[in-house]
């Protein structure tokens, strides 16, 4: 894939056997064109009182969301299903596997446009989680019924905080976010709320204080969303690093898909 400053679009590389893809806009100039026209002191002043929560029911622009469901429909031979008793049925596709695939979802984790503007909303410098974090930008499935995933925060192992962005994607379904504010707070009573996210809808949260799920799927329902996690400090102690890639592991992606990048990793270094 080539880049150059002065395109106004990106020439994805499509799956094998999936139909050609519309050409991707520039990242950077999507998201500018709609943030710069968004009243950003009254989103920062609502996701600050919400105990940094903020949902917009419509944040990418056209074009983009055309890519990104095409993104999603091309990878779904590519999905890695988990089914954990009482928490958690559905599929993931890992950064991992959209970096070979689905490169326009990698260009728009990293525009700068959108980090910035993110920036503003929680007031933190945002870094890019590292290149082995298989949730850094991940695709989640829910295609059969049942398909859902039970209360709970993002919770972060990296030594500072983690932010996550979720972007709706295909919405053919009744599942819902459930979610409760200022749970991490004794001073402030719990407020739930509950949405159903859009294609081209946002919701950006700290994952270590917003408690949440997703309502499982009917019969013949599809809902897919698109995570970006960013932090503000990208270390990670080794024992919280063996503890997340246990649970992306088992939970999300496989063993294989886990574990093979740390290989890699390691021969890089060798």
């Amino acid at each position: 894939m080539s880049t150059h400053a002065e395109d106004d679009v990106i020439t994805p590389v499509p799956a094998a056997g999936s139909p050609a893809a519309p050409p991707a806009p520039n990242a950077d100039r999507a998201i500018a064109s709609r943030t710069r026209g968004f009243d950003n002191p009254r989103l920062r002043k609502d996701f600050a009182e919400q105990d940094a929560f903020l949902y917009l029911e419509d944040f990418l622009a056209p074009e983009v969301t055309a890519q990104l469901v095409h993104s999603a429909r091309s990878l779904l031979e590519e999905v890695n299903r988990n089914y954990l008793p009482g928490h958690k049925q559905g599929g993931s596709v890992s950064r991992h596997t959209i970096d070979r695939l689905a490169p326009f979802i990698a260009e728009l984790y990293r525009s700068k446009e959108l980090i910035g503007w993110l920036e503003q909303l929680s007031g933190d410098k945002l870094q890019l989680s590292p290149a082995d974090d298989p949730h850094a930008y991940a695709l989640y499935y829910y295609t059969r019924p049942g398909d859902h995933i039970g209360w709970h925060y993002d919770t972060s192992y990296y030594d500072g905080r983690r932010y996550t962005l979720l972007l709706g994607v295909i919405d053919e379904s009744s599942c819902r976010l459930d979610y409760e504010l200022h749970t991490r707070n004794p001073d402030v009573a719990d407020q739930p709320g509950s949405v159903q996210i859009p294609p081209g809808g946002l919701v950006f949260f700290d994952g270590d204080k917003l408690r949440h799920r997703i309502t499982p799927a009917g019969a013949n329902e599809m809902r897919v969303s698109l995570t970006f996690e960013y932090v503000t400090d990208p270390n990670m102690r080794p024992w919280r690093r063996f503890i997340s890639n246990m649970k992306d592991a088992i939970a999300y992606f496989g063993f294989r898909q886990v574990f093979r990048q740390m290989t890699r990793r390691a021969k890089d270094h060798a």
